[in-house]
């Protein structure tokens, strides 16, 4: 099997642990509430990537020959204060996910979890950065299959829930803008490690000031905490970068919109969710628009080749 192949099944897991993870956080609503859950997940997602970190320092110190700490406060200064402003971002999104799945459905959550990539360039564009053309098809696609999927009725308003997953894909855009600020200066998995770390702090602290936590219904939602947290967070995020080394990025930013697919897969075998034709047809549309915009830019050929 070629390294590409194992590449691709890898990120054909990582997709299918991240889009079953909406079954997990629905799950856990059963038994406790929204901050109590989110934190506990995100910060058990932290704690998991520290190993990773070791892995790959003692990799790379066998690699080089020089025998370099696995944290170093001065060196991974970059890496810590990029983890904070991603782990702040990360909080409000997963925030406004979890109390949305509490009112709609884990397929209809991943789908319009989503749209994110939609939001990306409007928020680009306020930011006086180029955008390819094409992305505003993407936008007019998602405008159109976020309709079909959630304005049922004909009030042309958004349900609560869907309308705190849609405030989600917002914040998760924000998050990727953070993430493309600080990505380039600094180790990602070191990054994501502080993001999980303080985004489930900040969780933990909302927990004992809005919510009433029992450690009786906590460990009755091991499951799905262990599930979200340590798959979705740790195990789903190091497939990703160990994948993405040998894969062609184009080709793992569409396996990996596979996501959304294994949402509502798995929100219909596992908790027997059902959509309407014109919800499938809304699912279809954003898909669309999320392949749509992971395309790669045409590049224009030289004159003399025109």
């Amino acid at each position: 099997m070629s390294k590409k192949m194992k590449s691709n099944i890898l990120l054909l897991l990582t997709a299918f642990i991240w889009g079953s993870a909406f079954v997990a956080q629905k799950s856990g609503m059963d038994y406790i509430e929204p901050f109590t859950y989110n934190g506990i997940r995100t910060f058990i997602g932290g704690l998991v990537l520290i190993p990773v970190i070791i892995f790959f320092a003692k990799k790379n110190n066998k690699q080089s020959g020089v025998n370099e700490k696995v944290f170093d406060f001065q060196r991974d200064r970059i890496a810590i204060i990029g983890g904070v402003c991603c782990g702040i971002a990360l909080f409000v999104a997963s925030s406004l996910q979890q109390f949305g799945v509490s009112y709609t459905t884990a397929g209809k959550a991943g789908f319009i979890t989503t749209l994110y990539v939609v939001f990306v360039p409007i928020i680009s564009l306020l930011l006086r950065k180029r955008v390819r053309p094409i992305m505003w098809v993407c936008v007019a696609l998602g405008a159109v299959g976020l309709y079909l999927l959630c304005m049922t009725d004909a009030s042309f308003r958004l349900q609560f829930g869907d309308m705190l997953v849609l405030l989600c894909a917002v914040a998760f855009a924000i998050h990727i803008m953070v993430i493309d600020y600080f990505s380039p200066k600094a180790d990602g998995v070191k990054i994501s490690c502080v993001q999980f770390l303080v985004s489930g702090a900040m969780g933990i602290v909302c927990m004992f000031i809005f919510e009433t936590p029992d450690m009786g219904n906590i460990l009755a939602c091991w499951l799905p905490i262990l599930y979200a947290g340590v798959l979705s967070c740790g195990v789903a995020y190091t497939l990703q970068v160990v994948a993405q080394a040998d894969a062609d990025p184009t080709a793992a930013s569409l396996i990996l919109c596979l996501e959304s697919v294994f949402a509502v897969i798995s929100g219909a075998i596992l908790l027997h969710e059902s959509m309407s034709p014109r919800e499938l047809l809304g699912c279809a549309v954003i898909f669309a628009a999320v392949i749509i915009s992971n395309l790669p830019e045409k590049k224009a050929l030289p004159d003399s080749q025109n």
